[in-house]
């Protein structure tokens, strides 16, 4: 279907037929109760699951959300997107190596897990700004390229660490390879078949390399939890394209993250599956899984002709991290990770967060296209389109650095 990205309409309204409709009104003017009332949302003219109501059918009031919704919406994840996770680890140590640079100190921390098959490791880097006080936070960065050295002076786009400490902010890392390989033939080598025997198949509904590098994270997070030079309620979970995919899904999980930074993440990521290819000819479920079918569960391959029958979409993905904060970034010419479908997924989200009275999305206008090249930020929702193709690159980080992504003081300094 060729849309026409001009006149798109984002907020979930009520309509007669019984539905919800998306039009060009503050999204935050929408109340909690309208939101509840609606079956469905329709977001440029298809229907999609409402993740305020449950799956018989309930209305979700904030109580319901925490204690109830937001599991039912994770099984179901689990069990069509992302497969079931790797458990908990049966034992886990921590080796830390601290080397003392011109204002930053740089540890090299080796997390060793064992599961029932046997044990084995990944390394994470944490460079910690010299401020005489903890740091204003921490970025963890899932770093599937494997690019990120151990110089505390790297200047990079993509990962510009003297950038962002001498911003006040903590930076950590790991290479997702060492968690998961990410390729079809060894992506079980790394840490999956500590938990899988390595001379059976894997069960359809088990994770594949995109969850193992969202549970990795979450065993980086074990760690900053016990740093007594970070503040492990400040931490962001951040990544890039395909670990954009994986931060998201473990900012979903894992309660813990303050704060969750997908950049440029596209399909199985921030944009709604649903869209299809947007009419930009972006990647839809059938391509992921045809190009990377070691990346998520046979039981999401089941969908591929038949996205319309998935239980949940990427908006109620983005929802699950309701009341922390959500950062969604894009770019104008990321045809690829269809940026309008990432914009209104980031849109249809925002109901859920209505539920704590913190639904102000930070944009101006819902209609698509914002400014580019300029962050937007309500109280715990975080926006903005980059101009230029796919790719983390120093403005991305500019705005994140900016943003003060660990408040909810909605009139920061620079948010806008």
């Amino acid at each position: 279907m060729t849309r026409n990205a001009t006149s798109v309409c984002v907020v979930v309204a009520m309509c007669a037929a019984g539905g919800a409709t998306l039009r060009p009104e503050p999204l935050a003017v929408r109340t909690v109760a309208a939101a509840q009332a609606d079956e469905t949302v329709t977001i440029d003219g298809e229907k999609y699951p409402n993740p305020l109501r449950m799956n018989d059918g309930t209305a979700v009031t904030a109580a319901q959300w925490g204690n109830s919704r937001r599991a039912e919406l994770l099984a179901d994840f689990r069990q069509n997107v992302y497969g079931q996770s790797l458990p908990t680890p049966t034992a886990q140590t921590f080796e830390v190596t601290p080397t003392d640079f011109p204002g930053v100190t740089r540890k090299k921390i080796t997390i060793t897990v064992t599961g029932p098959q046997g044990t084995g490791g990944f390394a994470v880097d944490l460079f910690v700004p010299k401020t005489g006080g903890k740091p204003r936070g921490t970025f963890l960065l899932i770093d599937h390229r494997g690019q990120v050295g151990d110089d505390p002076g790297q200047t990079s786009g993509y990962a510009p660490i003297s950038t962002i400490t001498e911003a006040g902010y903590a930076f950590a890392t790991f290479d997702a390879g060492q968690v998961a390989p990410d390729d079809s033939g060894s992506y079980r080598s790394g840490m999956i078949n500590l938990f899988h025997p390595s001379d059976r198949e894997l069960p359809d509904d088990a994770g594949r390399t995109i969850s193992a590098w969202a549970w990795g994270a979450s065993r980086a997070m074990d760690y900053l939890q016990t740093d007594p030079d970070i503040d492990p309620t400040k931490v962001a979970v951040i990544g890039h394209s395909r670990s954009g995919k994986a931060a998201l899904w473990a900012g979903a999980q894992d309660t813990r993250f303050a704060a969750v930074i997908t950049n440029d993440s596209g399909s199985t990521g921030t944009k709604l599956a649903r869209r299809g290819d947007g009419g930009v000819g972006a990647e839809t479920v059938a391509r992921i899984n045809d190009s990377f079918p070691h990346w998520f569960p046979q039981t999401y391959k089941a969908y591929d002709d038949r996205v319309d029958s998935l239980p949940v979409d990427q908006h109620e993905l983005l929802a699950l991290v309701a009341p922390r904060r959500i950062v969604v970034a894009s770019a104008t010419d990321d045809a690829n990770a269809d940026p309008e479908g990432e914009f209104l997924s980031y849109l249809a989200a925002a109901p859920v967060y209505q539920l704590y009275g913190l639904g102000d999305t930070g944009l101006p206008s819902t209609t698509w296209p914002p400014a580019t090249d300029q962050g937007f930020r309500g109280p715990a929702m975080s926006y903005h389109l980059r101009s230029g193709g796919h790719g983390l690159t120093a403005t991305d980080w500019g705005i994140y650095l900016k943003g003060d992504l660990f408040s909810r003081d909605a009139g920061a300094p620079g948010a806008r």
